[in-house]
This record gives structure tokens, sequence and C-alpha cells, in this order.
């Protein structure tokens, strides 16, 4: 009997380019010069990896993601508790890692630090263990997420911007640039300042999303309830209880708001909204 062929994965890789023999490369993936690419890393298949980007640790990249020079992705976290167990990075599809950005992997055996798809970090902003980011989300140059803050999908993150530990993101929502975000901010909301306020709602962010023009009334009545009445936070998830009509948007809120363990951002006295 004729043994099975072998298929050999087409690939380009650099000759300067160190990747461990036991690391997992897909096809059609392009590694750069002087990469360096660890044991235990698994690349999709169609991922561009530049010149002298570093992937280690137990690392997982997703298929046709690009990533510039000089990454650094799977390290060891900054995290004085970390006493080397084997902890995680995942990496979604088509996500964009730009020039010097750094994403460490987690603190806790057998926990994980995770970016989701279709997301653009843009050069030298940070992702620290244990953090998790959703999908289509974009951090800005030099913006920076500290250890275990969630990230929810298609939030835009501004420039310069710090996220305190354990800090919570609702979707949809934009942080304005060099802003320091020390509460949970809510969906669908932007933030702005030194600390961080809520100053409107997010109108281009849901549009487009693709939110029809009924959601947007109720989470802009939603809005109102909870920044303009004086009323306190668990008063005002009460009253959104029974004066807005339900829908998946307006559930989303206010579980988020439920859970706001940090608080959450208030708004500012010359929001427009």
């Amino acid at each position: 009997m004729k043994p099975e062929a072998v298929v050999i994965p087409l690939r380009k890789i650099h000759e300067t380019a160190v990747v461990h023999p036991n690391a997992r490369i897909g096809k059609d993936v392009e590694i750069g010069a002087y990469a360096v690419i660890g044991e235990n890393v698994l690349i999709g298949d169609g991922t561009q990896i530049g010149a002298h980007v570093v992937i280690d640790g137990w690392t997982s990249i997703g298929k046709n993601c690009v990533i510039f020079p000089s990454a650094s992705i799977g390290t060891e976290p900054q995290d004085l508790k970390f006493r080397g167990e084997k902890s995680y990075v995942f990496i979604g599809d088509n996500t964009k890692i730009r020039e010097f950005v750094t994403i460490n992997r987690a603190t806790g055996e057998g926990e994980e630090t995770r970016v989701g798809s279709n997301c653009l970090l843009q050069a030298y902003t940070h992702v620290a263990h244990n953090c998790i980011v959703g999908n289509h989300v974009i951090m800005s140059n030099a913006a920076t997420l500290a250890g275990h803050v969630v990230v929810e999908d298609r939030v835009v993150i501004g420039g310069l911007t710090g996220v305190h530990q354990f800090v919570k993101i609702g979707r949809n929502a934009m942080i304005g640039g060099a802003s320091k975000v020390v509460q949970d901010v809510p969906p669908f909301v932007i933030v702005d300042g030194h600390p961080a306020k809520v100053c409107g709602l997010n109108n281009v962010g849901l549009s487009r999303a693709g939110m029809n023009e009924t959601t947007r009334r109720n989470l802009k009545k939603a809005y109102r309830i909870l920044y303009r009445s004086g009323l306190t936070l668990t008063q005002a998830i009460a009253v959104m209880e029974q004066e807005l009509d339900s829908c998946e948007e307006i559930e989303h809120m206010m579980r988020f708001l439920r859970n706001a363990e940090r608080g959450i951002c208030r708004g500012r006295k010359d929001a427009d909204n």
C-alpha cells in the first residue's frame, strides 16, 4: 500500500526569521525578516507577519491577520503576580496589528488575553494581561489597556488614552483622545476628558452600526433617564425598566449597568444629548 502524500502548507518565511519547529504555521503565511515565532504558537492561514515581530507563549493568531514590524505578542505579562504559569493569547481573524503593539498573555493558570476579529490596533497600543477585546474594535495610537479590562464590540478608543484595570467599556462606545478612563463606560455613549465624562450618545457610531430610528430614539430616552434625570444608577435602571420599549440594545445596556462594578462614568454638564 502506498503511503499517503504529505501536504506541505504554502508559506513564505524569510531566511533570517527564527521559527520554532513545533510552531504550527498555516497556509499562505508570510513571515518577515528577523521575526521570532515561539514553540507554542499557532498562526492561521493567510496571515502576514512583518519584520522583527516576536510571537511567543501559547498564542493563537487567526486567519488573514496583518502584523506590522516590531509588534510583540504573547510575551509574559507585566504583572508582579505572574509566576510563569501556562496562559494564553487568542487573536481573531482579519485583525490588523500595527507597529510596536504589545499584547501580553494572561496571569493565572489557564487564563487568557483575547482580541477579537476585524480589529485595528494602531501603533504603540498596549493590551495588558487578562484583557478581553471584542470584534471590530479600533484602538488609536498609544491607547493603553491595563489588566483585566473588557472592551465590547465596535468600540473606538482615541489615541493616548489610558484605561484603568478592571474597567469595562460597553459596545459601540467612543472614547476621546488622551482620556483617562477609571470607571465603566456604558454602551452607545461618547466619553472624553481627564477623568473621562460622558458627553453624549455616539450617534455616528449608532448610524454606522445600522441601528434603525426606533432603536436610536429608545437609546436617546435611556440616555436622558440615566444622565439628565438626577436619579441614582439604581433608580435610573428601575425607571428604564418601566418606561422604555424592550429591544436587544436596551436590554444589553441595562444588563451592563446592573453589572458595573466600578461605577459608571458620569455626565458632563455641557453634554449635547
